[in-house]
């Protein structure tokens, strides 16, 4: 049978999140520890039912597997997904009630802001915990939130797939932006800053418009801006968005966006790649959250975090060589150089044994 790197990966532990008291509900994931603790942020989200959080948090932990290991980190895969409760809630309590199931794996996992979550949460777990990062930045040392970081890495890499797909400039290009949140609206002020042209869609009218008189950006509804006339499609929204539908429908010629999971099956990648569009795979560009991360808890000065943010578009050109060597699809290179990674990390002896 084939190798087929893109093919899901178990975890190596997966913990129930069950406090009554507080109305946490959810799970964290495991997903490898080879290279090193597992780090990935915590989700806060309204899902329709206890497998739906599951999953997701399945998706995200592998996710964060291949993110940390493509961005060079000393770092496992991990998630944890906490859903939104149904009534009223004390916010801190619940996270602190995370923080205290943090504790308990005992540093074999480390968390951070994520979708829905915020650096106020991350304080609240660090009450109980010191196995978590996005807190504020102390003076000359990296932390806070992790989402600029994340923006500036996508930018990087914009940049070299615009180069190489287009031979173009962000300021030749029109961007397609899905979603305005921390992530999406930072790219935007720096894509505006590089001389982009912007289509937005935010289903927060207030946050769209100020994206129209900020960045002088047209704003269209979500389902539109698939098929809207740009260059490139950035998801900055939740996951799933690259469906078999939505593949067809595309304009841009390359997606590049800070969406985790952007691919609704990896055939939607091969489908991409059919149609002559560069997809950039997403946990390669959208690692520089992880990397402040990394830098905040162990403790990496703010320059080496910035380096490595940088180098987005570095290791994004060195997945787009091995596609084009190996002949396939970005997302399967990607993948394969990940599955690499972390099997040798398992296969390395243990030194202090």
């Amino acid at each position: 049978m084939m190798f087929d790197p893109s093919a899901p990966v178990p975890p190596e532990e997966l913990f129930r999140l069950d406090d009554p008291q507080t109305g946490l509900s959810g799970v964290i994931v495991i997903h490898s520890t080879a290279l090193g603790p597992a780090a990935g942020g915590c989700r806060f989200h309204c899902y329709p039912g206890d497998a739906d959080a599951v999953a997701d948090a399945l998706r995200l932990a592998e996710g964060m597997s291949r993110k940390n290991a493509l961005a060079g980190l000393p770092l496992g895969g991990g998630k944890a997904v906490v859903r939104v409760p149904d009534g009223p809630f004390d916010r801190v309590a619940l996270f602190r009630a995370f923080g205290r199931a943090v504790a308990a794996l005992g540093g074999r996992y480390v968390t951070a802001e994520d979708v829905g979550t915020r650096v106020a949460d991350m304080q609240s777990v660090a009450d109980v915990t010191r196995h978590v990062a996005g807190l504020p930045a102390m003076a000359g040392a990296v932390g806070g939130d992790p989402s600029p970081w994340t923006a500036l890495g996508v930018l990087r890499a914009m940049e070299v797939a615009v180069a190489r797909h287009l031979d173009a400039t962000l300021s030749d290009v029109t961007v397609a932006v899905q979603g305005l949140g921390h992530v999406g609206f930072a790219l935007c002020e720096l894509l505006h800053a590089a001389g982009a042209r912007l289509i937005v869609a935010e289903p927060r009218a207030e946050v769209a418009a100020e994206a129209a008189r900020r960045f002088g950006a047209t704003v269209v509804g979500s389902t539109d801006l698939v098929a809207a006339e740009a260059d490139v499609f950035a998801p900055c929204a939740l996951g799933g968005v690259l469906d078999a539908k939505a593949v067809q429908r595309l304009r841009a010629t390359v997606v590049c966006g800070a969406a985790n999971n952007q691919l609704a099956t990896p055939a939607q990648g091969d489908a991409l790649l059919a149609r002559g569009i560069l997809y950039a795979p997403d946990y390669v560009v959208n690692a520089g959250g992880i990397i402040n991360v990394a830098a905040e808890y162990l403790g990496w000065d703010p320059e080496e975090a910035r380096s490595r943010v940088e180098a987005t578009g570095e290791r994004l050109a060195a997945v787009l060589d091995h596609a084009a060597a190996e002949r396939m699809a970005p997302h399967r290179a990607a993948d394969q150089l990940a599955r690499i990674a972390i099997t040798r990390a398992h296969r390395q002896p243990d030194l202090a044994a």
